[in-house]
């Protein structure tokens, strides 16, 4: 639905807040805060209700809330004194006082959109453990046929649903299917400590949860350096991988790359995250965040250095970013020979259109669609998303259509 209050408009099925057709940045507990208040404006919401619709069964204290409700109040032109849009009952919560006209949402026929903000899918996080001794976090959320994405490093199983960054991709991808997900060693929830961080190590995390899943055939999906472990663990276990899907990745890393200059480049970021990662430094922030996600309010800039010092140590970040020099699945992927579907912006600032065009000149079956964007990582409200949410679905449904149920559940 979409909710219009003075010159800002509220829709809540695609997670966006709007003035003039203009979308604005709204982190998402602030975007939770003021739909859970438009819905029920009809009454007093209490402080309690808040808090648990917002962060569920996680403890936070009052002065969270506190927090976004201040922001929130920037947001729609209030403040602690001035309270036209969002009020305070002493002693008993808060209700939305502004007046607000209900229009219809966008047709899901004309446009395909991440779930709406107040929609919150019970994720389940466990653990296990790799024959190296190593513990690795997975989560599934979700119901239906399985997709498992393939691990990468800026990621936390716990966070990600808060974070801006990564929120709208795990309920796009959650919607009518159990995605699986996991972290890497020595990012998230998983060991940070392991002895072993190298990209057969990875390939070998991936090939234990599944195992621990008991997933016998399924679709199997990797993001920018997932890719590369997707395709190792594809050539590995043919009989295990339905239908592929790659976003934005690369078979070869930095130090595969032409020219001295380019080689410098790389050797300069990893100097970079070693200096710069965890610490709240404006240039390394405005840096390393604009090359994954250029188009983007600076705003988001800040959740990425956020989500980036929840991930993982500088120690860690470097050690894998070694791992990432050198990362090089050429021949591998030359070796594939199933349905595959690989997505990639036109003006990847990260990661260079061409590497997914070489992936689909060397995997037979495959198919290359390319994104209008610049962001390695695509916003909620960019088109490119929603395209690239389309077609995920198109391609899987495909699969799940032909598969028999024996090749896309669990085994008992």
């Amino acid at each position: 639905m979409r909710f219009a209050f003075g010159d800002l408009v509220l829709d809540t099925d695609r997670f966006l807040l709007e003035r003039g057709g203009e979308a604005l940045h709204v982190q998402p507990q602030v975007f939770d805060v003021i739909s859970h208040l438009v819905l029920n404006r009809e009454r007093v919401v209490p402080k309690t209700e808040l808090l648990d619709t917002i962060w569920g069964d996680r403890f936070v204290s009052e002065s969270t809330l506190t927090s976004r409700i201040k922001v929130a109040r920037q947001v729609v032109g209030d403040d602690g004194i001035h309270q036209s849009h969002i009020k305070t009952v002493h002693g008993r919560g808060y209700r939305w006082v502004a007046d607000v006209t209900v229009e219809p949402g966008r047709s899901a026929s004309t446009q395909r959109s991440p779930a709406p903000a107040v929609r919150r899918l019970e994720q389940q996080i466990r653990f296990c453990t790799t024959a190296d001794g190593v513990r690795v976090a997975y989560a599934t959320a979700g119901v239906g046929p399985p997709l498992v994405r393939a691990a990468h490093w800026i990621t936390r199983l716990d966070y990600d649903w808060e974070s801006p960054v990564w929120r709208h991709w795990m309920e796009g991808l959650s919607r009518d299917r159990m995605l699986v997900r996991y972290d890497e060693r020595g990012c998230g929830l998983s060991d940070h400590d392991p002895a072993e961080i190298s990209f057969e190590a990875f390939v070998r995390d991936l090939e234990t949860v599944v195992d621990e899943l008991g997933l016998e055939r399924f679709p199997l999906l990797g993001v920018s350096q997932g890719g590369a472990v997707a395709v190792a663990y594809a050539q590995r276990h043919p009989e295990r991988v339905s239908r592929l899907v790659l976003v934005g990745a690369y078979m070869t890393g930095g130090r595969h790359v032409r020219t001295p200059q380019e080689r410098a480049e790389y050797e300069m970021q990893r100097e970079l995250i070693r200096l710069g990662w965890g610490r709240d430094s404006h240039s390394f922030r405005l840096f390393f965040s604009s090359t994954f996600m250029p188009d983007v309010p600076p705003q988001l800039w800040s959740d990425f250095a956020e989500l980036m010092r929840r991930t993982t140590s500088a120690e860690n970040a470097v050690r894998i970013f070694d791992v990432l020099l050198d990362l090089d699945v050429r021949d591998v992927a030359a070796q594939l020979t199933l349905p595959t579907l690989i997505l990639h912006a036109r003006e990847d600032a990260r990661i260079p259109f061409s590497q997914s065009v070489a992936y689909a000149s060397r995997i037979r079956g495959s198919r290359l669609v390319p994104l209008d964007s610049r962001n390695h990582l695509m916003r909620a409200d960019e088109p490119a998303w929603a395209h690239a949410l389309r077609e995920i679905d198109a391609f899987l449904a495909e699969g799940e259509s032909t598969e028999s149920p024996r090749e896309v559940h669990v085994l008992s």
